[in-house]
């Protein structure tokens, strides 16, 4: 009984070893006939790579008997008929989708050409009087000193080199007359410490208009009349003081709006052409008040010089220049000033567009 069984046991051993190698020679063989079915696909393919799209589609849904098995196949094939088809694109064709991709975009040239020699003539509603007392060629000047002007003391016989223009504002927060362009919350009267509504904004385009004529300018948007108006002088001194340490500059504006007065609906106001813009008036200071001013001179010489070539360009575009007994900071430079854009009757637009022209004057003027 023992040799039967171990007899037995060794016939079954065998007989698994032959079932084994059996099904290994079928899974190789398999494998093999599969391997050989995608060479002939893959030579079918690219026998056929030139043609379109479309047939092989077709042949494809065409084909009723496909098995989960030989799905990966035929993706196979069709992800190689695109490439192909991708490769026999006309190299003109390719060409025209590369220069397409490579156009840069096209950016407009936002600079506005300022036009000259077109009609100018000042529309003030209900215009106060001007005043002066003394001229130079077509400026007016309203002297509000005991100063005698000379013709030495008047004629601008100065030359501007283009060097860094400073602009900054001792009172920063004087606005305008709201309109439905520029609407805004007053924190005051013809006030606001929102800065983009007030002539620190006009600032700001003064800036923008400078530099499309290649003129460098620093623009300093400080506070100097907020949280409190007293002392706003001696902040924007020390302001302009700081700045002029690391940007040396003969050009040094304190860009204001006219005080209220004695009517808020005030605006004074210039048509040039098409636009309305608001007439600027300079404030220059002497010595009269006690201070050192070494530079008021100079000053005045400044002003006169561009406000020549602005009753040139567009006459009216200022108001008669001021002189005062008082310093107003205009010792820190050779050309130094105050220039008033408007009044509390003008809009907020129509300063905005005093800059325009008054950069188009100025750059005349800089060498």
């Amino acid at each position: 009984m023992f040799n039967v069984a171990v007899f037995r046991l060794k016939d079954m051993l065998r007989y698994l070893v032959v079932i084994s190698i059996s099904i290994v020679m079928v899974i190789v063989a398999t494998r093999f006939l599969r391997n050989q079915r995608k060479i002939h696909v893959s030579i079918d393919l690219e026998e056929n790579a030139l043609e379109t799209q479309i047939p092989l589609i077709s042949k494809i849904e065409g084909t009723e008997e496909i098995s989960e098995k030989t799905e990966s196949n035929f993706i196979e094939a069709f992800l190689g008929t695109q490439i192909s088809a991708i490769k026999t694109i006309p190299k003109s064709e390719k060409h025209e989708i590369e220069e397409v991709e490579e156009v840069p975009e096209q950016v407009p040239d936002v600079k506005e050409e300022v036009k000259t020699g077109i009609e100018t003539q000042v529309v003030t509603n209900q215009p106060i009087a001007e005043s002066f007392n003394a001229q130079y060629g077509n400026v007016k000047i309203k002297n509000g000193t005991n100063i005698t002007l000379t013709e030495e003391i008047l004629t601008p016989d100065i030359e501007i080199p283009n060097k860094n223009v400073v602009i900054y504002h001792t009172h920063s927060c004087e606005s305008y007359t709201s309109s439905d362009q520029y609407p805004y919350t007053p924190t005051g009267t013809f006030r606001t410490t929102d800065l983009k509504y007030t002539v620190t904004g006009v600032g700001s385009e003064l800036e923008t208009q400078l530099k499309q004529y290649n003129i460098p300018v620093i623009h300093d948007t400080s506070y100097h009349d907020y949280p409190a108006y007293n002392g706003s002088y001696t902040r924007s001194l020390a302001t302009v003081e700081n700045i002029l340490k690391s940007h040396p500059s003969d050009i040094i504006i304190d860009l204001h709006r006219d005080a209220i007065g004695s009517r808020s609906d005030y605006a004074p106001t210039v048509k040039i052409g098409e636009d309305y813009a608001a007439q600027m008036m300079f404030v220059i200071g002497t010595n009269e008040g006690g201070l050192q001013h070494p530079n008021w001179q100079q000053n005045l010489k400044f002003a006169i010089k561009l406000q020549q070539k602005a009753e040139e360009m567009y006459p009216g575009l200022f108001k008669p220049i001021s002189i005062t007994e008082n310093r107003y900071n205009q010792h820190v430079g050779k050309y130094a000033s105050i220039i008033e854009v408007g009044a509390t009757g003008n809009t907020l637009e129509q300063s905005l567009t005093s800059m325009k022209y008054l950069a188009k004057v100025m750059s005349e003027i800089i060498n």
